[in-house]
């Protein structure tokens, strides 16, 4: 199967078109009429991956492996190292970030991991209607999401609807109209700004808000006649 192929595929789902300008989404290393033999998926692109990974792969990953330009390849450094091992194994990589956030991975996790019911979709924003306390919220999200601990902004305690964005959303806090905004790498200046502004916050972090992708591209992959294997880079945090 060709790079090509796939790409068209990948591009009908979530539009490489429609990434932000900031971003690097599509084809980093390799090119369209390269032929592959199976493929990965993975949230982030790690040296430990890259040597479980067998030659002649596609891999695609939510987060691109090159954002800045590199001045030289470097074998003992991230990310010029994991590049030298993938083009001496033949390893092919896309990278769907925005444009998969905004058509497909915000949508999942509020409807296939959190279970709510969608009434609204504003870019990266999704909008559901609840009905909890808000300490009743906060712990159906630490259990759906398998965590112990989680970090909030309270501001009041009847919640009617929620905004949410995976990854890293606090950029979109002011077009936020909802009672609680979920979404991950809260820092404290904005913290303190939704809690001036009324809104309650649930930091949802990034890695495990974000984890669900290789599960979710895969419902669109399971009929082409190639291997698809889920994995995941680890998470580079560790909570003590």
């Amino acid at each position: 199967m060709k790079i090509k192929e796939i790409y068209d595929i990948l591009n009908q789902i979530a539009p490489f078109e429609s990434q932000e300008k900031w971003d690097n989404s599509g084809v980093l290393i390799g090119n369209m009429q390269s032929e592959f033999e199976r493929i990965y998926l993975s949230l982030d692109l790690d040296s430990e991956l890259i040597d479980e990974v067998l030659p002649n792969s596609l891999i695609i990953t939510h987060h691109p492996l090159i954002f800045r330009g590199l001045k030289n390849i470097s074998l003992d450094t991230y990310p010029s190292g994991i590049i030298a091992k993938m083009i001496t194994k033949n390893i092919t990589l896309i990278s769907m970030h925005t444009n998969y956030d905004k058509f497909v991975l915000n949508e999942y996790f509020a409807k296939d991991i959190l279970g709510f019911d969608i009434v609204k979709k504003d870019d990266f924003l999704i909008y559901c209607d609840v009905d909890f306390k808000f300490s009743e919220l906060v712990n159906f999200v630490k259990q759906k999401l398998d965590v112990e601990q989680i970090k909030t902004t309270f501001v009041k305690q009847d919640i009617k609807n929620i905004a949410i964005c995976t990854g890293s959303g606090m950029d979109l806090l002011s077009m936020v109209k909802a009672d609680v905004f979920l979404t991950g790498d809260i820092k404290y200046h904005q913290a303190l700004e939704a809690k001036e502004n009324g809104i309650n916050l649930i930091d949802i972090n990034h890695y495990e808000s974000e984890r669900y992708f290789g599960a979710s591209l895969m419902k669109y992959l399971q009929n082409i006649k190639i291997k698809v294997i889920i994995t995941n880079s680890k998470n580079p945090f560790v909570y003590c």
